[in-house]
């Protein structure tokens, strides 16, 4: 049940870290939408390990085979598979975790939950999974530009204590793609690069803050109560692996303000209603209100590193660990493709739940 998300847009990823194969189905796609696998591939290559001395040495092509739902460059209306095959698994570097739990990791969590888990590169619980998710989204984008959605921008704000210092409205993809760290403050990302070249020397990580900002929402889209557009934002940032917190507009730093510091004024512009500011990050009442949509989601350490740390056994034992394979020193470079395709996804969604009502 936990491998599904979405109403009317709906996916269901599938595979593990080093099975033959991931992906994911779409149910709910429209049909006409012009589609083909390399609207497609550009995604899964800026989510894909083996970019740069930043990402896990991994090699995988993560070539994206369409098998069903689409028809002469078109989606059909029907489910929507896609396939992408495993080409570079090592399962044999990880027999040295078959009987023991990496620290904060899901080892331990997966067994506790089935009784059985799959050792090798972390399986379901590998951020590998999200292959799955970034082809969606790559298909959701697609479907969004009905709407005159077409600029999902995501960029990393933060790594360990170093800050971005600019405005997320004025970030392109451009800028964003320039850089290794895909921190469009050159400066910041000079310095981000210099952490993380530490932390993979030493043999640790670093964690720190992806930003992403969805230009051209129109307002009404998100339902009241439980299905507010930011809840389900929240939902879907969150269940991304590493993923441990989520802000939206002001955040938690608007919890610093008074209300007459934090409101939003409203003004006619050419016969549209706006605001001023966008503390609310372009959610009000959990409905979108035609302003910019900007959150912020925070990663944590990647969790396997190669520094000695103190575990146990499944059978109860201590032992200590110092575990081996191909990890991400930061994952902050490559959940930026994972950030954008999770909002794409939740406001595809939305956009054909208020088309729904509309009609």
């Amino acid at each position: 049940m936990g491998s599904s998300f979405g109403h009317l847009f709906r996916i269901h990823t599938w595979g593990e870290s080093h099975g033959g194969g991931v992906g994911v189905v779409i149910d709910g796609c429209p049909p006409r939408i012009p589609l083909g696998e390399a609207d497609i591939q550009v995604e899964l290559e800026r989510r894909r390990p083996g970019q740069s001395r930043l990402t896990s040495p991994r090699q995988e092509e993560d070539r994206a085979e369409i098998l069903s739902g689409v028809f002469e460059g078109q989606t059909l209306g029907t489910p929507i598979l896609i396939l992408v095959r495993t080409k570079d698994a090592r399962p044999e570097a990880y027999e040295h975790l078959r009987n023991v739990y990496r620290p904060s990791h899901a080892d331990y969590t997966y067994e506790a939950k089935y009784g059985i888990r799959d050792w090798q590169g972390g399986g379901r619980a590998s951020a590998r999974e999200t292959v799955g998710r970034v082809a969606a989204g790559a298909v959701a984008r697609s479907v969004l530009k009905l709407a005159g959605v077409d600029r999902i921008v995501g960029f990393v704000s933060r790594i360990h204590t170093v800050e971005a210092k600019v405005d997320p409205l004025d970030v392109t993809r451009e800028q964003v793609e320039a850089q290794l760290t895909r921190c469009p403050d050159e400066e910041a990302s000079e310095e981000m690069v210099r952490r993380i070249d530490e932390a993979r020397k030493r043999g640790d990580s670093l964690g720190g803050a992806v930003t992403c900002v969805a230009h051209g929402v129109p307002p009404g889209w998100g339902e009241p109560v439980f299905d507010k557009l930011e809840a389900d934002l929240a939902k879907g940032l969150l269940s991304l692996p590493a993923c441990k917190g989520f802000e939206i507009g002001s955040g938690f730093e608007g919890t610093q303000l008074t209300g007459i510091e934090h409101n939003d004024p409203y003004f006619m512009e050419e016969g549209r209603v706006r605001t001023r500011s966008n503390r609310s990050g372009g959610v009000q009442g959990g409905i979108s209100n035609g302003e910019a949509i900007v959150l912020r989601a925070g990663f944590k350490p990647t969790a396997t590193i190669r520094l000695e740390q103190e575990t146990v056994t499944t059978e109860g034992e201590a032992t200590r660990l110092e575990a081996s394979g191909r990890h991400d020193p930061c994952v902050l470079p490559r959940a930026v493709p994972m950030v954008e395709a999770m909002v794409a996804l939740v406001l595809c969604d939305h956009m054909l739940r208020q088309r729904a009502l509309s009609h």
